[in-house]
Formats: C-alpha cells, sequence, structure tokens
C-alpha cells in the first residue's frame, strides 16, 4: 500500500480495512490478520497497527477476543455504509455541487450525465 501525505498513515491503513470489510475480503464474524502480520504486510511500525485496530474497535468495526485476535463485528458492513453515506452527503456531494457550479453545470447537464454513466 502506498501512504498518501496529509492524512495518518493508521487512518488510511482503517480506510483499507473498511473498504476490505465491504467488497467481503474480511467477511463479517471473520479473523483478520494479527497486529504483526498486518504491520510486517504493510511495511509499518506494530504501534501503527494497534492505533488502527483502537481506531476501528471505537468504531465497533472490529472486536479483540483476547487470546484468539481480532475480529469483525457482525454488523461492521452496515456500520461502514452508513458512515460513508453520510460523508458522501455531507462532504462529497456539496464539494462535487459547488465545483458544478462554478463551472456552470446545469442540474439537467448532470442528470444526463449520469444517466449516460448509468446505462
Amino acid at each position: 500500500m502506498e501512504f498518501q501525505n496529509g492524512k495518518s498513515i493508521f487512518l488510511q491503513i482503517a480506510d483499507s480495512i473498511t473498504d476490505k470489510v465491504v467488497n467481503g475480503e474480511f467477511p463479517a464474524g471473520k479473523k483478520i490478520p494479527s497486529v504483526r502480520e498486518l504491520a510486517a504486510e504493510m511495511g509499518v511500525n506494530p504501534n501503527t497497527i494497534m492505533r488502527t485496530y483502537s481506531e476501528l474497535q471505537a468504531m465497533d468495526i472490529i472486536e479483540n477476543q483476547r487470546g484468539i485476535g481480532y475480529f469483525v463485528n457482525k454488523n461492521a458492513p452496515k456500520i461502514i455504509l452508513e458512515g460513508k453515506r453520510e460523508e458522501f452527503f455531507n462532504k462529497v456531494l456539496p464539494e462535487f455541487l459547488k465545483q458544478a457550479q462554478l463551472l456552470g453545470i446545469s442540474a439537467t447537464e448532470l442528470k444526463k450525465h449520469i444517466e449516460k454513466i448509468n446505462s
């Protein structure tokens, strides 16, 4: 994974994990890689992964079963999708519409292009 500037590495790893949960690579109820395994795979310090896992636990995405490992919470896909939808409607869409307005793109023109993409 290549990390981007401007966002903490642990948050970028958390985003990667949530994407894997949503796309089914890390199914609900299943074990995810250990802290050491993921740290080695990502080429980061295990403390970075611990911070990632702590963040995901706080969001109820994963849970720690002491002595066994970390598992995807059964409600994680729903929690993640709700959060991503909220982010889309509150951050992404307003910025997109602002750009469209600056470019003089009408709602009709946007609708036409959306229909073209969806067909």
